[in-house]
């Protein structure tokens, strides 16, 4: 192997250079081989290992879906034979398809992005351009330069003219689908529905000014759908007995007049409560109820003692037995409360 030395330098070159070439692999290269991958996994969706319909089979095509054996078939049409960039990009990346089929699929379905934006960063994401992928005008797709009149492609909402994005007016157009008692509203890129004013029912823009019909309560003055006031274009808004009719923006409503409150649906003079009479002795002060009872049993005992001094014996005994039943119940808590209740009506 002697005579492979004066061509080590040459042959070590060769190779940087390979490997330069696959890691500045342009991104239509990338983009290209990621859709060839694609179509070949939509190609082998509905193979598997042997022929015909039966359990076993359908068994073997589920092990089919995420096998290698499927995984080479695909890869094995992915790149023309004379594609010489395709198959020399495949074979320095086996290592993240691999990746990518067996582990990243579910969650990075689209594989273009995930293997030439995210994993190689040969292809800039949407809206971004140039080897450090900077960002393109907020309105381009696609673009050479980040002023606004460079865009290539524009994004949806946007149209191209003169390598500019225009916002396209989707509320002059049939673009615009928006529901009833709503009307369009133009934005950057899109539109959106907005609700009309609580005067209209229909509209072609915002405020009253916009309707095409005035709503109830509403009528038009001017160029405008304005509240009508009930209260002051109705003979009797209000019907009811001492009612006053208080205007709202689009009705009215009736309420009971100032001096009057709403009892079982009627309007009634608003009367301050009437406190219930008092007894004879309410306002009596406790010693004034202890002279009361004095006093009273003063004059039974001095009826009695009259009626007694007159010889009468049967008022004699009824003197003596209520003295002694009187003087007993004087003693008492009890008997000073029977003459309390009894006094105070109780």
């Amino acid at each position: 192997m002697w005579w492979a030395w004066p061509f080590l330098p040459a042959l070590m070159l060769l190779s940087e250079l390979s490997v330069v070439r696959v890691q500045t692999a342009p991104c239509q290269t990338c983009q290209k081989l990621a859709e060839s991958l694609i179509k070949g996994l939509e190609r082998t969706a509905n193979k598997n290992f042997g022929g015909g319909n039966t359990a076993w089979e359908e068994e073997k095509l589920a092990k089919y879906a995420r096998s290698e054996t499927r995984l080479l078939e695909i890869v094995e049409s992915a790149c023309e034979k004379t594609d010489f960039e395709c198959n020399q990009l495949l074979e320095q990346i086996e290592d993240q398809v691999e990746t990518w089929w067996f582990h990243r699929q579910q969650e990075a379905p689209d594989l273009w992005e995930w293997l030439c934006i995210e994993e190689l960063r040969l292809c800039c994401p949407p809206g971004h351009f140039g080897p450090d992928c900077k960002a393109c005008f907020y309105s381009c797709k696609k673009c050479s330069s980040p002023q606004d009149y460079k865009c290539l492609d524009c994004k949806p909402g946007w149209m191209l003219h003169d390598n500019k994005c225009v916002d396209i007016d989707e509320c002059g157009t049939e673009l615009s689908r928006c529901p009833s008692n709503t009307y369009c509203h133009n934005t950057d890129g899109s539109h959106e529905c907005r609700g009309c004013d609580q005067a209209c029912v229909g509209c072609m823009g915002s405020g009253p000014a916009r309707c095409k019909k005035c709503a109830r309560g509403y009528k038009l003055k001017g160029a405008k759908c304005l509240d009508v006031d009930e209260c002051s274009e109705r003979a009797i808004a209000c019907p009811g007995l001492n009612e006053a009719c208080i205007n709202e923006v689009g009705s009215f409503h009736c309420d009971c007049a100032d001096g009057f409150i709403r009892r079982d649906s009627i309007c009634v003079e608003n009367k301050p409560p009437v406190d219930p009479e008092k007894g004879l002795f309410d306002d009596m002060t406790d010693d004034e109820v202890l002279v009361l009872q004095q006093m009273f049993f003063g004059v039974v005992i001095c009826a009695l003692a009259t009626l007694a001094a007159k010889g009468d014996m049967v008022f004699t005994a009824i003197f003596i037995g209520g003295v002694a039943a009187m003087a007993g119940y004087w003693l008492t808590e009890k008997g000073d409360y029977v003459l309390d209740g009894f006094l105070k009506g109780r």
